[in-house]
C-alpha cells in the first residue's frame, strides 16, 4: 500500500469578542460583542406587537443615529488569588499583596476613597491521596478570592496601574469600565439630531411623493441603546498550518502544536444602518450611544 502525506493548508481566523487597550481578560470569556449590538440594532427596526402598522391613510418615518463619546472617568478592576492550608494564612497572603498595591496607588496620587477591595470567593482544594489501587480524594486546603476595583481619570494612568499590580504579584486585570458623566446631556443631542433627520425626511417626501403630511406626529417607537468597549472587542488568530492525512498517519504520531497568539481590537459599530453619526473618527475605545426612533403621520386626503 503507498504511503502519502496530504499537506493541506488552513487558515484559522477565529472571532472572539473582547476587550483590549483598556479592557481586560474578560474579553477571553466573550464571543460577538459587536455582532450582537449590530444584530440588536437590526431587531430595532422590526415592528413589535405594540407598534401599529401604517394605515392607507397615515406612514411611518424614522431615524437612527449613534453617537461616539469619550469616558469621563474609569474603573480597573485587578484580581488576586492565593492558595494556603488554612484560610487565616491565606487571608494574610492576600492582604500583604494587597498592601503593596495600595502602596504603588498612593505613589500615582490614588488614595483610599477611589479603592475597594471586594471580596469575591472562598472555595475548597481538592487533591487525591493514592493508597494501593484506589485514589481518595481529600482536601487539601482552601483558597481566596478578592477583587480590586480602582477609579481613575487620566485614560492613560492604565499602564501605570498594571506596573504596579505586577510588583504586588497581581497580573489578572479582569476589566476596565468606562464611564460618561452626563448621560441625559447625550440622550438630549441624539433626540435633537433624531427629529432634524426626521423633519428632513418629512419634506423630501412630501416633495418627492406629492403628499402632505399632517402634524402632529405620534411617537411609536423611541429605543435607546448604550455600548461599551468592554462588550465591544473581537478577537482573532491569523495563522496557517498543514495537516496530516489520512487517519492512519495522524495515528502513528503524536502531534504538539505551536501556541498561536490572538489578536484583540476595538470593533465599534459603524455608520452602517445610521441616518446620522456624532462624533463619526474613531481612533480610540468609545462609548457608543444610539437612539431608534419612529413616528407616524397621518396623510392629508385633500391632497389626492
Amino acid at each position: 500500500m503507498k504511503k502519502f502525506v496530504l499537506l493541506i493548508s488552513i487558515m484559522n481566523a477565529a472571532a472572539v469578542i473582547c476587550l483590549a487597550q483598556a479592557s481586560g481578560n474578560v474579553g477571553y470569556s466573550q464571543a460577538g460583542g459587536s455582532a450582537r449590538a449590530r444584530q440588536n440594532e437590526r431587531a430595532k427596526r422590526v415592528l413589535g406587537q405594540g407598534d401599529a402598522p401604517p394605515t392607507a391613510t397615515s406612514m411611518f418615518i424614522e431615524a437612527s443615529v449613534l453617537m461616539n463619546v469619550k469616558a469621563d472617568e474609569y474603573v480597573a478592576v485587578f484580581g488576586i488569588a492565593e492558595e494556603c492550608a488554612a484560610i487565616p494564612d491565606c487571608g494574610k497572603k492576600l492582604d500583604a499583596r494587597i498592601g503593596e498595591f495600595t502602596t504603588e496607588l498612593k505613589r500615582m496620587g490614588i488614595g483610599s476613597n477611589d479603592t475597594y477591595v471586594d471580596f469575591a470567593a472562598q472555595n475548597k482544594i481538592y487533591g487525591y491521596a493514592v493508597e494501593g489501587s484506589i485514589a481518595k480524594e481529600k482536601l487539601v486546603g482552601f483558597e481566596l478570592k478578592k477583587n480590586i476595583a480602582v477609579h481613575y481619570k487620566d485614560k492613560g494612568l492604565l499602564d501605570q496601574l498594571v506596573i504596579g499590580a505586577s510588583r504586588a504579584q497581581i497580573f489578572d486585570l479582569i476589566k476596565v469600565d468606562y464611564i460618561v458623566a452626563d448621560q441625559s446631556a447625550i440622550q438630549d443631542r441624539l433626540m435633537e439630531e433624531a427629529m432634524k433627520i426626521i423633519n428632513r425626511k418629512t419634506v423630501r417626501y412630501e416633495k418627492l411623493s406629492g403628499i402632505k403630511l399632517l402634524p402632529p406626529a405620534q411617537v411609536y417607537a423611541e429605543r435607546p441603546s448604550t455600548y461599551y468597549p468592554t462588550e465591544m472587542y473581537d478577537s482573532y488568530v491569523a495563522s496557517e498550518s498543514e495537516e496530516i492525512s489520512p487517519d492512519y498517519y495522524r495515528q502513528r504520531y503524536t502531534i504538539q502544536s505551536a501556541r498561536k497568539s490572538r489578536t484583540f481590537f476595538f470593533n465599534p459599530l459603524g455608520a452602517d444602518g445610521f441616518d446620522y453619526v456624532i462624533n463619526p473618527v474613531v481612533i480610540e475605545p468609545v462609548v457608543q450611544f444610539t437612539l431608534y426612533l419612529k413616528v407616524k403621520y397621518e396623510i392629508d386626503q385633500t391632497k389626492r
